[in-house]
């Protein structure tokens, strides 16, 4: 049994890291440092900084990045870009659903979202919280599903039921119909304050291509969030009281609730990736 034992701290230690920007004790490394080494050794050591315990790639990680802070130098990982989903990931490790009880699998290499009778909005979220960033994705959604993304969000009554409500400012998705429709402006999800985009900005378009994957752009840098769709500008908001009570949280793939409405109805992402600023 101390063998069996053993060999499953060994293995918990050397886990890849998109399972969790998290040291072996559970406690998180800082945003700055991106994600530990996916390969590590099968060694087992105490690590730096008081991380716990695991292998010694990780604990060659830990003590560079604790050098550069030491040192104030930027931390090399911020500005890269990193992969949250591709159509070679085998598992949603890292995200969990939040909110609502959609169902969200991986099919044909990119995320499928479907609709449930009788649940609320759901989202597929990120373990990790991210600031200022510039995150793109690719998503297509059914006609008759609204949909989009959150980017900065919290929960609310994290310990209720499906984890709390996801709350913060939402990237729109919804199919662009004979009339065009409010893709890639910015709502605020839960927040009691409706759309974030004025009024004014909120013109109905049809960037968003129906039944075709559509690809997004998002960047946030302080107050400011700009959006695009297929590579034309949609939104440029500046928005000071979202910032302060939303300046950092989680990115949330929404499913939205749909009632006693038929269904069932679903939405895709894929080629998901971010960039720290």
């Amino acid at each position: 049994m101390k063998i069996k034992a053993l060999s499953l701290l060994i293995i918990l230690a050397i886990l890849p890291a998109a399972y969790a920007a998290k040291a072996p004790n559970g406690k998180g490394f800082p945003d700055h440092w991106g994600d530990p080494p996916v390969r590590q050794t099968r060694d087992l050591r105490l690590l730096p900084g008081n991380y716990g315990r695991g292998s010694s790639t990780l604990a060659k990680w830990i003590q560079v990045n604790l050098d550069k802070d030491a040192s104030g130098k930027p931390a090399k990982n911020k500005g890269d870009w990193k992969s949250l989903f591709t159509p070679d990931t085998k598992t949603l490790a890292g995200w969990q659903v939040k909110s609502g009880f959609a169902t969200y699998v991986i099919k044909d290499g990119a995320i499928l979202g479907t609709t449930a009778k009788g649940s609320g909005n759901s989202f597929l979220c990120t373990d990790k919280l991210y600031g200022d960033f510039e995150l793109e994705f690719e998503v297509k959604c059914h006609n008759q599903l609204n949909s989009g993304v959150q980017i900065r969000s919290q929960l609310k009554n994290p310990k209720a039921q499906y984890g709390g409500r996801v709350n913060g400012p939402q990237v729109e998705i919804e199919a662009s119909g004979a009339k065009g429709a409010e893709a890639g402006y910015v709502y605020g999800e839960a927040t009691g304050r409706g759309w974030l985009t004025p009024k004014a900005e909120l013109k109905p378009h049809k960037h968003f291509k129906d039944g075709e994957w559509n690809k997004y752009r998002i960047v946030a840098k302080g107050p400011r969030i700009q959006t695009w769709i297929n590579g034309t500008a949609i939104a440029d908001l500046t928005d000071e009281p979202i910032y302060k009570t939303h300046s950092k949280g989680l990115i949330g793939l929404q499913v939205h609730g749909i009632g006693k409405k038929a269904g069932p109805f679903t939405v895709q992402w894929r080629n998901i990736r971010i960039k720290q600023l």
